[in-house]
């Protein structure tokens, strides 16, 4: 019995993880939006340790959790080659870099090579804006 109990459990939370995450709503975006990398400069070549400032105009920051209209905090996307989905949280990995204390710099240890940096602002909860409110993607290279 506890060998079915057990099989049970587990095919239920197989099932709960692939059925997929709900769409959570989006908070709007003012039209003049903008969200941007001040350093590095896309093309630079830079050592492993580099701080990355961010810059924000059009909105205000604010920490993770703070419900505040036309706010929102940063993410750093590093070697994103696609956007998070609309209406899921932004994750939370090696490639995507939370700020929710509304930071608005970082240092980061990077690996030798091409690297690339973009920014995206997300609400509340993590959620990206509607519009998107994100950087242009820059490339650096770490020697």
């Amino acid at each position: 019995m506890r060998r079915f109990l057990t099989g049970f459990a587990l095919a239920g939370i197989a099932a709960f993880a692939t059925a997929g995450s709900p769409t959570l709503p989006a908070h709007k975006a003012p039209a003049d939006a903008r969200v941007y990398i001040i350093s590095p400069a896309d093309g630079a070549t830079v050592g492993r340790d580099v701080t990355v400032r961010f810059g924000l105009s059009g909105m205000g920051v604010a920490p993770a959790g703070v419900e505040k209209k036309d706010t929102g905090h940063h993410h750093l996307l590093i070697d994103v080659a696609t956007l998070p989905p609309a209406g899921q949280p932004i994750p939370n990995d090696e490639h995507h870099k939370h700020f929710g204390g509304g930071q608005t710099e970082t240092l980061l240890h990077l690996s030798p090579g091409t690297h690339t940096l973009q920014l995206e602002l997300g609400d509340a909860n993590h959620v990206p804006f509607d519009p998107p409110v994100v950087s242009k993607r820059i490339t650096i290279y770490v020697r």
